[in-house]
């Protein structure tokens, strides 16, 4: 609406270019006394009564809905640079962080992408005797609007999976190379499995995100399993679907819980996980999660819209990268999971008999953080070694 006062005055209404509503309020008495007569004024008084009103809430909403301005890295009053960037074809900029052996020297090369509310600099729980063992160099990233990365507007399951191939030609990974997500980086993952199959030489998603309306799923196992989620998540993720213009309304009131994974409510965990944030809150400190430095809108909030709105694909008909068993993809999933829900999981798993399909039975949403799951999980991606313990 606003755009319309940008280009010029009409019936003798100026734009007042330092307001940041659609049409001031000064603009519509000047417009009402200049044109219209005293006994017109009085004629119309009941309904400028009931009018205005609606004009000024009907402002006032769209304030609600109108995300701040996000804070870019590098900018003026913006969160510093620390970390190396690329810069993309668009023109943005990625931030990575490179870890394990030199690229030069390793046999495998992974990139992994990070979860929700997370960044590249929560390092991968992977022990220095397996990197150093087979070779591994491991580059990470902040997918846009997170950490250092620029927001993309655009962002969507696409754009995240050509992130990642661009990444990997500008920092020369060659042309074949391995890709793990966790949780929400496992819709990357699917991104990266339907549009760049050709540069992958495997692909492991762990507790990846499941998007309850894509169409290969029964109609009443997506019902019944949404319904199993606690209710402030299952609000979110419908208006992140049906109607994402108000996620971010939604996200920043006050009056009601929204979503229960950015709160870090304690019913999303099992009772595995709160083992799990135990130790790690055992542990020294050290690195500080920048993930929503820029902005709640372009990192959680777009995250929220992008897996869980409508997709250009179903992942349950992709086909088979890996034909000729030059490679492989698995899913691992913990069975007590609260937020990815293993019933979903498993049919996936039906729907696509080329991955390989793990279940921890004592698993929740966090297994891979600890008691070296991260290890036996790399050994079966890179040398198809079968972890003994699932």
């Amino acid at each position: 609406m606003g755009s319309i006062y940008r280009k010029k005055a009409t019936n003798g209404i100026k734009h007042n270019r330092h307001c940041k509503c659609a049409l001031p309020l000064k603009a519509i008495f000047t417009f009402v006394s200049s044109h219209l007569k005293a006994p017109d004024l009085k004629k119309m008084a009941p309904k400028l009564v009931f009018v205005l009103p609606i004009v000024l809430l009907g402002w006032a909403f769209q304030a609600i809905l109108r995300p701040p301005p996000t804070k870019l890295c590098g900018s003026p009053g913006g969160p510093p640079l620390t970390s190396p960037r690329i810069k993309l074809r668009d023109g943005r900029y990625l931030a990575y962080r490179a870890d394990g052996v030199q690229k030069e020297k390793a046999r495998y090369k992974i990139i992994t992408v990070h979860a929700f509310d997370s960044t590249k600099d929560i390092p991968l729980p992977v022990s220095k005797e397996l990197v150093e063992e087979l070779g591994i160099y491991l580059l990470a990233f902040d997918r846009a609007g997170y950490g250092e990365s620029d927001p993309n507007p655009k962002r969507d399951i696409k754009s995240e999976a050509l992130d990642i191939e661009e990444l990997a030609d500008q920092l020369e990974l060659g042309q074949k190379f391995f890709v793990l997500g966790a949780s929400m980086g496992g819709y990357s993952v699917w991104g990266c499995l339907q549009y760049i199959p050709h540069r992958l030489a495997g692909a492991a998603l762990v507790v990846p995100v499941i998007n309850y309306w894509w169409p290969s799923f029964p109609a009443e196992l997506s019902r019944q399993a949404f319904k199993k989620l606690v209710v402030p998540e299952q609000r979110t993720l419908w208006i992140a679907h049906n109607v994402p213009s108000l996620l971010y309304m939604w996200m920043t009131q006050k009056w009601l819980p929204s979503s229960a994974a950015s709160m870090h409510h304690p019913e999303i965990f099992s009772k595995h996980d709160m083992e799990v944030l135990q130790k790690m809150m055992a542990m020294p400190r050290t690195i500080e999660n920048k993930s929503r430095q820029q902005g709640t809108y372009e990192s959680i909030h777009r995250d929220l819209f992008v897996a869980f709105g409508s997709w250009e694909f179903d992942p349950m008909n992709i086909t088979n990268p890996f034909p000729q068993n030059e490679g492989s993809v698995h899913i691992w999933q913990g069975y007590e999971d609260r937020l990815v829900l293993v019933e979903l999981q498993r049919y996936i798993s039906q729907k696509l008999p080329w991955i390989k399909y793990h279940e921890v039975p004592e698993g929740g949403h966090m297994f891979m953080l600890v008691d070296g799951w991260t290890d036996r999980i790399l050994k079966a991606l890179l040398v198809g070694e079968e972890p003994s313990a699932v």
